[in-house]
């Protein structure tokens, strides 16, 4: 199982990047390139996704924070982001201002 990549116009006229099958940290690279390429931003479609690293989740959590929009993202990965983006929370607080 690879990883394949591809673009289309939404309708909507936004890209939408359907990234499919196994994807791996070694494949984030090409997934920002093809982000950063879109002027007006791109939509990732993760319907086809069928196994990924725990780097490439915590880059999605990361993309999703940034706006990008993850479409179609299975379940098992809904809560895996979620649970990586509750980390990250709780592992930076912010700061609180003293009265």
């Amino acid at each position: 199982m690879t990883c394949k990549i591809d673009r289309h116009t939404g309708g909507d006229g936004k890209i939408v990047l359907r990234v499919c099958g196994q994807v791996q940290v070694e494949h984030v690279g090409t997934i920002k390139e093809l982000i950063g390429e879109e002027c007006h931003g791109a939509i990732l479609d993760l319907m086809e996704l069928m196994l990924v690293d725990r780097e490439v989740v915590v880059f999605l959590a990361t993309c999703e924070r940034k706006g990008v929009e993850l479409r179609n993202c299975p379940a098992f990965l809904q809560e895996w982001i979620a649970k990586e983006q509750s980390h990250t929370a709780t592992d930076f607080p912010t700061a609180t201002s003293e009265s």
